[in-house]
């Protein structure tokens, strides 16, 4: 058996929700992790003392479950393997695969003792019909690739390595856990990583939506790729895609709106298979949600290299894609910050407080101090404000702002 290395921080979440009225759903892109994470759950219960006949594990990708299509047949398989009278923990990876799969959960939840735990690899599983049926009953899980925390405990590297060399294999390879096999061999892994994109594309974006164009929407990943941390629109885009001749409309007139329209559809695409991550725009002053424009931002960064080549000029956007998916995982909503006519890179929230950073990749150079440190300078509340950067440099803050090397913050409990 492959050797299965923890992710101890969705693992507690898992357990911290063992024997309560609630399904737990455990949602992410393909190959990050969520049918390891549910084995290792299972290897819990073993360890805990629960009987192996009251855990019952299925992926229903497997051909060992190729007859159970719909709901009613996957309901009298399990329901004939319940012990009844007593707790029966239920395990079902990539649930998705089954028709109105909801429907045998809910009488699952009616019928029996049971605990359950569901993974799947796009939002629409989460359908209003799921949301209807188990209203207030279910919990979602979003788990992500490796953070750089997790990435130094998959990998091995010799002692003479740096943590800074370390960080810059982050930087290429990204968090994918599949690619620890190859140890960090450049060709395999983005081999590797071309597979796992090709199959979410086509198994998690084309097959729920059979009238995309495959040119297009690869056209348009590439495009979010180039242009991850800038402030874009699905106008915008659609308006140089049709410009390009990527986007075929009736008439010039009319084609800008419609190509508007064509690439919202796409981005929401690539969202429901967690491909992309939309932030929205919030107004610090006004303390209120903005509808216009966004940005957005991949979930591995391995993922944006392969397709585009990594390249050092890019960094400062890879590194606020990192920090990003950072404060994802930390449980923090986040917003891109709109200070007059500056912008706040992220505004964090959780229900106890509020965070404000800006992300650079050096802040030596005094313009770019300037332009960094101005839009938090305007913020006159009192939660944190940090900048985040590589510099090595012995300023920890700037007139109050804390300066906070990138690599700590990533490897920090606090925050």
């Amino acid at each position: 058996m492959r050797e299965r290395i923890a992710r101890p921080d969705y693992l507690q979440r898992l357990i911290e929700y063992k024997d309560k009225d609630i399904v737990k759903v455990v949602t992410g892109i393909r190959r990050c992790g969520k049918s390891t994470l549910l084995a290792l759950f299972e290897d819990y219960l073993l360890d805990s003392g629960t009987p192996k006949e009251r855990i019952l594990h299925m992926n229903m990708e497997s051909l060992k479950h190729r007859q159970h299509t719909d709901y009613v047949s996957f309901y009298e398989h399990v329901a004939s393997k319940i012990v009844v009278g007593q707790m029966n923990y239920l395990i079902f990876d990539e649930l998705q695969a089954i028709a109105h799969w909801e429907r045998a959960i809910e009488s699952f939840r009616l019928d029996f003792d049971v605990d359950i735990y569901i993974t799947g690899s796009n939002a629409y599983m989460l359908s209003s019909e799921f949301s209807t049926l188990l209203s207030g009953r279910y919990v979602e899980i979003r788990m992500l690739p490796l953070s750089f925390k997790e990435f130094l405990l998959f990998y091995e590297f010799a002692p003479d390595v740096s943590i800074d060399d370390k960080f810059q294999k982050y930087l290429q390879f990204g968090g994918m856990p599949a690619l620890r096999q190859f140890q960090l061999n450049e060709a395999r892994s983005f081999e590797t990583l071309e597979g796992i994109f090709n199959t979410v594309i086509i198994r998690d974006v084309l097959e729920r939506n059979r009238a995309a164009d495959y040119a297009l929407l690869n056209k348009l990943v590439h495009f979010l790729c180039g242009n991850i941390g800038s402030v874009t629109s699905p106008n915008s885009i659609g308006n140089v895609l049709a410009d390009e001749g990527d986007i075929q409309t009736a008439s010039k007139k009319a084609g800008k709106g419609i190509a508007g329209k064509t690439v919202g559809k796409y981005i929401r695409m690539l969202k429901s298979a967690y491909v992309f991550y939309s932030v929205g725009r919030y107004d610090i002053k006004g303390k209120q949600c903005l509808r216009t424009l966004e940005k957005n931002y991949i979930v591995d960064i391995g993922l944006r290299n392969m397709l585009l080549g990594y390249r050092g000029a890019d960094r400062g956007h890879i590194l606020e894609n990192i920090v990003y998916l950072e404060l994802l995982r930390r449980g923090w909503r986040v917003y891109v910050g709109k200070a007059g006519d500056a912008e706040v890179d992220f505004v964090a929230e959780k229900p106890h407080g509020k965070l404000y950073v800006q992300v650079a990749e050096t802040m030596l150079a005094e313009n770019v101090r300037e332009r960094e440190l101005r839009p938090l300078m305007a913020i006159r509340d009192n939660y944190e404000k940090v900048v985040l950067s590589m510099d090595k440099s012995y300023l920890s803050s700037y007139d109050g702002i804390k300066s906070i090397s990138i690599i700590d913050f990533l490897l920090s409990e606090s925050y």
